[in-house]
């Protein structure tokens, strides 16, 4: 024998488990030539358990503490090995520590959207995701073994995660087409739904010997056209009057156009946009005016006195640059025509003219002209 096997055989086998890992559930122990010393100390840290197991059968199971292997802390295995008279010979057995603490933040969620009949929508799609923790028996760790971990050397929460999110995706798919929740009830059932679906999940889990120590539903979302229909009915119930928000709209488009440095290229263009906004302006404040005017009306039929309906009001369309536009008052065409919108060989339409004429050849239209400056003499000539 070398001096450094009657060095190991001198000294006393000390078992423990450092972890330093975060995700590792079971870790066995490496023995030297797989054999242990009689009087090994084993120490087991809080958070662990050691099983030993000889020849794949599950012998004395030690919770946190140090303990000397002999046979009077070692029954089980005592009598499985027939030790009746004390031993002092090494021994095989397996040696598995067991990390019983929580393993926390396990995410799960729907990997296929989930179909659903919603009261409102029809039948709508929707994904769920959170998330869980979990941790083994301490009191019966052999059940994890047995069921999931087997004979392997090093067990992660890799191996058995996979099988966990199953479980909550199964359960969470019945429960939600049990509970008829309208969708747009959901988001404020999430604790309802985390507390009927953790009794459920915590009997699949101790199947596999896994204590489920917390289970959340952290979101339910709709399908993204869903959820754009529900911002755009939400924007039209806080606008209000929608007609009203689309002449705005459209007036405000018109102005910004009109002072676009970009346009000042189209003379054209940015007059007949500023006439469209004056047009769209006069149709604005007629319509806040028409209330008033019948309130008046309606006080003059209950007092008796009614008037007479005023005259319809000449209404024109015009010609530019080829394009029809209108129809416009006296009043718009008055600005237009200050604006260089209007000429008089602009032409012009109402109802009882044959044909399309030059405003200026229009009597009620020809006095807009008069007001117009006329163009300022040239300059003189140098000298």
């Amino acid at each position: 024998m070398g001096l450094m096997d009657k060095l190991r055989a001198e000294l006393i086998d000390i078992i423990e488990w450092t972890d330093s890992t975060s995700d590792t559930m079971i870790w066995r122990f490496p023995r030297f030539q797989a054999e242990i010393k009689n009087g090994a100390q084993l120490t087991v840290r809080e958070s662990q358990v050691a099983v030993l197991v000889n020849e794949g059968q599950f012998a004395d199971i030690y919770q946190p503490g140090r303990y000397e292997l002999t046979t009077s802390n070692m029954p089980i295995l005592t009598t499985i090995k027939g030790w009746k008279y004390g031993f002092n010979s090494p021994f095989k057995v397996d040696v598995y520590f067991v990390n019983t603490k929580q393993f926390l933040n396990q995410r799960w969620g729907t990997a296929n959207p989930i179909m659903m009949r919603d009261p409102e929508f029809g039948p709508i799609r929707i994904r769920a995701f959170g998330t869980y923790a979990f941790r083994i028996d301490a009191k019966d760790p052999t059940k994890f073994i047995t069921n999931v971990a087997g004979t392997s050397g090093e067990f992660t929460t890799d191996g058995v995660t996979d099988q966990l999110r199953n479980f909550v995706v199964t359960k969470f798919t019945d429960h939600l087409a049990e509970s008829k929740i309208a969708a747009l009830d959901m988001a404020a059932n999430l604790n309802e739904f985390s507390g009927a679906l953790t009794p459920g999940l915590k009997a699949d889990f101790e199947e596999y010997g896994i204590q489920l120590t917390t289970f959340l539903v952290e979101n339910i979302s709709l399908p993204e056209a869903v959820e754009q229909a529900l911002d755009r009915r939400t924007s039209m119930g806080v606008i209000g009057n929608m007609g009203a928000y689309t002449q705005m709209q459209f007036a405000d488009s018109l102005k910004a156009g009109a002072e676009n440095p970009g346009g000042s290229d189209n003379p054209a263009g940015a007059a007949m946009g500023m006439g469209m906004g004056f047009a769209m302006a006069g149709q604005m404040t007629q319509q806040m005016i028409n209330p008033q005017n019948q309130q008046f009306q309606g006080a003059q039929a209950s007092a008796g006195a009614v008037p007479p309906p005023l005259p319809q009001q000449a209404m024109y369309h015009i010609a530019v640059n080829g394009v029809q536009q209108g129809p416009y008052g006296i009043a718009q065409l008055q600005q237009m025509a200050q604006s260089g919108q209007l000429t008089p060989t602009t032409l012009v339409w109402t109802a009882g003219m044959a044909g399309w004429e030059a405003a200026r050849s229009v009597t009620a239209l020809s006095a807009l002209f008069g007001a117009v400056p006329p163009p300022p003499p040239p300059p003189p000539p140098a000298p």
